[in-house]
């Protein structure tokens, strides 16, 4: 029996606990909430065991509950101090909210935290679990539309749609440092919400990234829109047919509502290889009307002539949450090392950080002059 305890119960707790529930050997155990009565509130809303304890400090419970997993839903800027302190308990698998850390000196603490003390650290990356995105990559994998040479992330931000999400959730993006920047800036839209887009940017691509340059404006309060490009290192073992190169958009429209069950966002993918184009559409918001129609499907291809479309996916978001998840016990039952791992999400972290610099300093960053 895995015991299990979550540390923080807000929005996103109600994504990462379905992977967690009606599970013979998987015991949700305790549960951490600064407001004891939200934690109360979600042990009714999921049908969980009323009994077991909830505290208000994390500390108290790793200390006082004999844990097998910890889900850390905490914000950014606590994610190191949480897991250095569950790692030192003997935690055998700690699972975080992206992004990983706020710099990379905190990533390289939790990691050697972990590894001293034999805990699986993983930091949460639902994206790539979603159905459509792991048939996308599984179709990559097979070669299908030739040597990838670009890809471009199209992220579009509604003023409306969605959880309403409090405004007390927003106050640490209003520090600088606490996205990714000097005193002076930083970006709450690419350190944030741009996360999973510099995930996904890296795992079609599996590359080493050379330099990336980024430009961001303000429009409402937001960072944005914002653009992201990159450059992929030349592989002399694997020579491909044109070098690798991607790019990002972050786009805020102050009048669209965007239909979704979570957040007002949504996420459109274009990959270009040798052979053919694929097209992914949806992201957070699939599921909405747009996923029924016959020109938004989940993925198109188009390849030798031809149009492929793939529609037979479960068209949610929460399903790449609960794959997610179910790999992630997995991993910790197996002794595995996850996606994404410590190292892995350490990568991302210095991809994503050397885009903020570059929106700071207006220049080209090389992630190997990155510390």
């Amino acid at each position: 029996m895995l015991k299990v305890g979550f540390i923080g119960t807000g929005r996103i707790f109600d994504l990462n606990v379905l992977g967690y529930l009606n599970y013979d050997d998987i015991e949700i155990a305790c549960l951490c909430n600064r407001t004891i009565e939200k934690a109360k509130q979600k042990i009714k809303q999921f049908n969980i065991n009323e009994s077991i304890p909830v505290y208000s400090d994390y500390k108290e419970m790793l200390d006082k509950e004999e844990l097998d997993i910890v889900e850390i839903l905490l914000p950014h800027n606590l994610h190191a101090e949480a897991t250095i302190y569950a790692a030192n308990k003997g935690i055998k698998g700690i699972s975080i909210q992206k992004p990983m850390a706020l710099s990379l000196e905190e990533a390289d603490k939790m990691i050697e935290a972990c590894n001293n003390s034999g805990s699986i650290l993983s930091i949460f990356e639902n994206f790539i679990f979603a159905p459509h995105i792991m048939k996308a990559k599984e179709l990559i994998d097979q070669d299908y539309i030739g040597d990838l040479s670009s890809i471009r992330i199209k992220v579009a931000m509604g003023a409306k749609g969605g959880w309403d999400i409090p405004e007390s959730a927003n106050i640490w993006r209003k520090d600088p440092k606490q996205v990714g920047g000097s005193s002076s800036r930083g970006s709450p839209v690419l350190l944030d919400n741009g996360w999973h887009a510099f995930t996904l940017g890296w795992w079609f691509f599996e590359e080493e990234i050379e330099k990336v340059f980024a430009w961001t404006d303000r429009y409402h309060s937001i960072d944005a829109p914002a653009y992201v490009m990159w450059k992929c290192k030349e592989n002399k073992e694997q020579e491909h047919v044109v070098p690798q190169y991607g790019n990002m958009e972050f786009s805020f429209m102050p009048e669209m509502n965007i239909p979704s069950n979570y957040y007002n966002t949504d996420e459109f993918i274009e990959i270009i290889g040798s052979r053919g184009i694929m097209k992914i559409n949806q992201g957070t918001s699939i599921g909405n009307k747009m996923s029924d129609s016959e020109i938004f499907t989940p993925i198109v291809i188009i390849r030798d002539g031809e149009v492929e479309t793939y529609t037979d996916f479960e068209k949610d978001w929460k399903y790449s949450f609960i794959n997610a998840t179910k790999y992630f016990i997995n991993a910790v039952k197996n002794n595995k090392e996850p996606i994404l791992s410590g190292d892995q999400a350490r990568y991302i972290l210095k991809f994503n950080l050397a885009a903020i610099k570059s929106a700071e300093l207006g220049k080209d960053i090389c992630l190997d002059d990155m510390n």
